[in-house]
């Protein structure tokens, strides 16, 4: 059954290519025939040498017995550019007039600048004649075990990507299609950082490419784009297609993927083993396969399948690394959990995500410098990313350092609003901490302004976290708010006390008899303050109320 289903999954496999490499010609150039190509790349552009740069130890996800060893399947152009500098600024202005700079999207971790071809025209009609022209002969003389002829060539997904200080660099990630390049449209010295790397050179190995060069190399490869501090980089990126050679590995991972993601989890797992089979060194089968075990919490197999990943990329993958970590925190292997990490960062050190939860670990360890060094790298990273600031705080605090703590919780209300809450609690902690020192020192008003602002940021609070998941982690801060307000009223009340003002601490113990009617403690406070004022009457009627309470298990 599981030969018949994988061969209907070819079936569909080749279904689609048509129809992709079909829709692809739509927009894209395509030749009709060889002839176009009468001339070949060697002949007509002598100028233009290749650098070439080796893939790494695994071979492309596809047509992996194609490409022979040595590996050395990264080209990146040297000497005379593909086009003039003058000819990219010319580009990137029609762009820019069709929007390009405005638009931003969603790519991985990150929001990226700029926009697909398919809704720039203008500046599509130019990429056009360079696949014509330039790209196509190109591509087919520098990959001749599987490109037939340059007429057999597709384009698709091609896009127009800008970087600069908001939209900074790209994760690590492979390109989706067997071919891809990417063209730089900018001068080098317009911007500060950038760059193309690939994970298993070194994050800090950078390859070379001033404006109107390029980068051409099977898409399966694990890269990603240098952070740009300043300045603006434009970089035009495409992943290609070949007519007549159908990438089943590619498509059978992808449509696991997708059923994974839609909850499906059994299909996906055997899209995987078959895409497996016809590739078993298919690096992100296993680890999208690994995906599915986490869901499933197959903890141990799951950890089988990323160990080999890592053994066939000889531990070059912050990814694996990463989810390698996450596993063995799963089975309580902290010790190795926190090593994985530590090897991911080496890796990946702009990994927000990857620094906050090596933070967390340290933390748990008791490497407190070693944890609030990782909160520092994640927001450096990543300023919105609001756990770090929230954990880095609460460290902070901790330890006594409640300036600088207070520094970090006010970062963190700045983020999302899954942390904006927990955020103002905690800065509700600080200013009730600051009001007890105050008050143990004799400055009750200081105190009082203290509390003040902890009931603000505490009735600020309430609305966002009813509006909260219903994570474990989000239930456990609902829990601590009540408390937390009340102890608030109850400080506020001995404070105002304490200054004399026995009608505005009675006024404050009412107010939390409003807000907590089924809170003994409430009852209780505002009791002994009309007792101490001789309202014998309402602190009586206040006494029976708590006896009720008691009756019913505070729940009256």
């Amino acid at each position: 059954l599981g030969i018949i289903h994988n061969d209907l999954c070819k079936q569909k496999n080749k279904a689609e290519h048509v129809n992709d490499c079909a829709d692809s010609c739509n927009f894209f150039y395509c030749a009709n025939d060889t002839s176009t190509f009468s001339s070949s790349w060697a002949a007509t552009e002598q100028n233009t040498t290749f650098a070439s740069y080796s893939f790494g130890g695994v071979p492309p996800e596809d047509f992996a017995e194609q490409f022979g060893f040595p590996l050395d399947l990264i080209k990146v152009t040297q000497g005379k550019p593909l086009f003039s500098a003058d000819e990219a600024a010319k580009v990137i202005k029609i762009a820019e007039e069709e929007g390009v700079d405005k638009n931003e999207y969603e790519s991985g971790k990150y929001k990226l600048g700029g926009d697909w071809l398919l809704n720039l025209p203008k500046t599509r009609t130019w990429f056009n004649d360079q696949l014509k022209n330039t790209m196509f002969p190109l591509l087919s003389h520098l990959f001749p075990e599987i490109i037939s002829s340059p007429s057999v060539l597709r384009a698709h997904s091609v896009s127009l990507l800008k970087y600069n200080s908001s939209h900074p660099r790209t994760d690590v990630h492979i390109d989706n299609g067997i071919l891809a390049m990417t063209l730089a449209m900018t001068p080098s010295n317009d911007y500060v950082g950038g760059g193309t790397f690939f994970e298993h050179m070194g994050v800090e190995n950078v390859l070379p490419m001033d404006v109107g060069h390029g980068t051409f190399r099977p898409g399966s490869v694990r890269h990603g784009g240098h952070r740009v501090r300043s300045g603006t980089r434009y970089i035009l990126g495409a992943f290609l297609l070949i007519a007549d050679r159908v990438e089943h590995v590619r498509r059978l991972k992808n449509r696991g993927s997708e059923l994974r993601s839609n909850g499906d989890l059994d299909a996906a797992e055997k899209h995987f083993e078959w895409a497996l089979a016809m590739n078993p060194k298919c690096t992100t089968c296993l680890k999208d396969w690994a995906e599915v075990l986490l869901t499933k919490k197959k903890f141990v197999e799951a950890e089988k399948h990323i160990r080999r990943v890592l053994d066939l990329l000889e531990e070059r993958d912050s990814d694996a690394l990463f989810m390698l970590g996450l596993l063995l925190s799963e089975q309580g292997k902290d010790d190795e959990s926190i090593e994985a990490y530590k090897k991911s960062v080496s890796l990946n050190a702009e990994d927000a995500e990857l620094c906050y939860n090596l933070g967390i670990k340290l933390g748990a360890k008791g490497d407190v410098k070693g944890e609030m060094a990782m909160y520092a790298r994640a927001t450096s990273i990543d300023p919105t990313m609001g756990g770090p600031w929230l954990n880095w705080g609460t460290s902070l605090a901790e330890s006594g350092n409640m300036e600088d703590a207070e520094v970090m919780f006010l970062k963190a209300m700045q983020c999302g609003s899954e942390v904006k809450p927990k955020a103002m609690m905690n800065m509700a902690l600080i200013y009730q901490s600051r009001a007890n020192s105050l008050a143990a020192g004799g400055d009750l008003s200081g105190a009082k302004a203290q509390m003040v602002k902890a009931a603000g940021v505490l009735d600020g609070a309430k609305p966002l976290l009813q509006q909260m998941s219903s994570s474990d982690d989000a239930r456990q801060y609902a829990a601590q708010f009540d408390p937390l307000r009340l102890q608030c009223h109850r400080l506020t009340g001995q404070i105002m006390a304490g200054m004399g003002d026995m009608e505005a601490c009675e006024k404050e113990f009412r107010r939390a008899t409003e807000n907590f009617p089924n809170s003994q403690g409430a009852w209780q406070m505002f009791g002994r303050i009309l007792e101490l004022q001789g309202k014998v009457e309402e602190a009586q009627k206040a006494k029976d109320k708590i006896t009720l309470l008691g009756q019913f298990g505070g729940a009256f």
